[in-house]
């Protein structure tokens, strides 16, 4: 390229020796840390329910190998800060949503309520499938709280009487549940409540009765009534 009369010819660079500073001075951000900061984002998940509790545990695990990686190789990593951060975030969660899905567990049973759940309305090894527990039984007439999945039905809504489930998978997805794991509930309220595929939490007067329902072949052995969701 010509140069004009008062240009001067560009001096080479030595490349060498800035490369040499550059590298020396270069640190990785920490691609823990910033593992742990996107797991830190989705620690509110904890508040949707118990098993999201393991979001916000990863978290942690996650920023405190980051902050560990970075104090023993601190003239090659980088990222103390966004792994405090990330600590921080996922420890707030862990707390603060343990301590919320505690206090939802104690308040969703009412005062004189027993909670109870189907593996204490199964029949003991060697028995009939039909057979109905010791345990079941002196369950009858009492106040109890059971958790369960709404087997659907033709209604979606004002829903009064349905067969609560054991398994998700048999109630959703046109499965027929055991025996021992239908109860047939019947909502105190006219109004009734809307279908849902998440699990709820009723509660009402246990009652042990074989007894015939159009809705699944093969009956029920368990009731619910004057019942309510909590």
């Amino acid at each position: 390229m010509s140069t004009g009369l008062f240009d001067s010819p560009p001096l080479p660079l030595d490349r060498s020796a800035g490369s040499a500073v550059e590298a020396e001075g270069y640190r990785t951000l920490s691609g823990t840390a910033i593992a742990a900061a996107c797991v830190a984002l989705l620690s509110p998940l904890v508040f949707v329910g118990w098993s999201f509790l393991a979001v916000p545990i990863v978290g942690v695990v996650l920023a405190a190998v980051a902050l560990g990686d970075v104090a023993r190789r601190p003239e090659a990593v980088t990222g103390r800060g966004l792994a405090l951060v990330a600590l921080i975030g996922s420890l707030g969660m862990l707390v603060a949503g343990g301590g919320f899905l505690a206090w939802a567990y104690a308040r969703e049973l009412p005062p004189g309520f027993a909670r109870i759940h189907y593996g204490i309305l199964q029949p003991l090894p060697g028995d009939p499938p039909t057979a109905i527990p010791e345990s079941a039984v002196g369950l009858d007439g009492r106040d109890v709280l059971l958790k369960g999945y709404m087997y659907p039905g033709s209604r979606q809504r004002g829903i009064t009487e349905f067969l609560l489930c054991r398994d998700q998978g048999d109630c959703c997805f046109g499965g027929d549940p055991k025996l021992t794991d239908r109860v047939l509930v019947r909502i105190t309220d006219p109004r009734g409540i809307a279908f849902t595929q998440r699990l709820v939490a009723i509660a009402g007067r246990f009652r042990v009765e074989p007894a015939g329902t159009a809705d699944v072949g093969g009956g029920v052995l368990y009731h619910l009534d004057d019942a309510f969701l909590r």
